[in-house]
């Protein structure tokens, strides 16, 4: 059973959260002042999710991830379920963020009700040191999906 709450940065293995998003640097500075979430499975970390505040209602999701041997068994979408009733009982009214435009994270946002807001041309080109590759194919533009709770 998947268990949800509340963690401390520091509780966190970066290696978790170097699977959604493989840029050491980035993950490092979205973690500063980062509200951040885990799933458990008999008290062993098998998912997590950082979130930052934009303004006082509108929060950006920058990361949310699951082991690799449990991915496809409904910890990423029981984590995110979690995440946004908290935000929801924060008093949150938007969560924004970012994402390829194709990938199964993609139609993962989509199915909470996630709706496409924005493109941002050639940002995995312009803030990646290395091509982004997913199923052979490269990651240029990122589409910015937003999700209004309130």
């Amino acid at each position: 059973m998947i268990k949800c709450r509340e963690i401390s940065v520091e509780s966190i293995p970066l290696s978790l959260l170097l699977l959604a998003d493989p840029s050491e640097m980035k993950v490092r500075d979205y973690l500063i002042d980062a509200t951040c979430f885990g799933a458990y499975r008999d008290d062993e970390i098998v998912g997590a999710c950082v979130t930052n505040m934009n303004t006082d209602n509108e929060i950006e999701l920058f990361n949310i991830a699951s082991l690799p041997s449990i991915q496809g068994q409904g910890v990423g979408a029981a984590l995110l379920e979690f995440v946004i009733a908290e935000l929801g009982n924060r008093k949150v009214a938007r969560v924004v963020l970012g994402t390829g435009t194709f990938g199964y994270q993609l139609t993962f946002y989509q199915r909470f009700g996630f709706r496409v807001v924005h493109v941002v041309k050639d940002y995995f080109l312009d803030n990646y040191n290395e091509p982004i590759y997913e199923n052979g194919l490269q990651h240029y533009d990122m589409l910015r999906l937003a999700l209004n709770i309130e």
